[in-house]
C-alpha cells in the first residue's frame, strides 16, 4: 500500500519547474536546460524543459553550462528573452495541419 502511494505521488509530481534569474540585464541563470543549440555574441538558443529559449543582446557569452545540473549561465548585455513552443507540440501541430488541409 505504501509503495502504491509513492508511485502515485511520483506520477502526479510531473510538473516542470524552471527558473530564470536575470541580474541587472547582465547575467542570466537558467535551470531546466537540456542543451545549448546555438550561440554567438548576439543570440543564444537554449533547449529547455519548457521549450526553446532565445536570448538576444550584445557581447553575449556562455559563462557556465552544466548538463548534469541542467543549468546555464549567460553573461552580456541582454536585451530580450523569448520562448517558442515545445518541439513536440510544434511537430504534432504541423502534422495535424498537413492531415486536415
Amino acid at each position: 500500500m505504501i509503495e502504491e502511494r509513492k508511485s502515485i505521488n511520483m506520477m502526479a509530481n510531473t510538473n516542470i519547474v524552471q527558473n530564470l534569474v536575470l541580474e541587472n540585464r547582465k547575467k542570466l541563470s537558467v535551470s531546466g536546460v537540456n542543451d545549448v543549440l546555438s550561440f554567438d555574441d548576439q543570440v543564444v538558443m537554449v533547449d529547455t524543459e519548457l521549450g526553446l529559449l532565445t536570448v538576444k543582446g550584445e557581447n553575449i557569452r556562455i559563462n557556465k553550462l552544466s548538463l548534469d545540473t541542467a543549468e546555464v549561465i549567460i553573461d552580456g548585455d541582454i536585451s530580450s528573452l523569448s520562448y517558442t513552443q515545445n518541439k513536440l507540440e510544434k511537430s504534432s501541430g504541423a502534422l495535424l495541419s498537413k492531415i486536415f488541409k
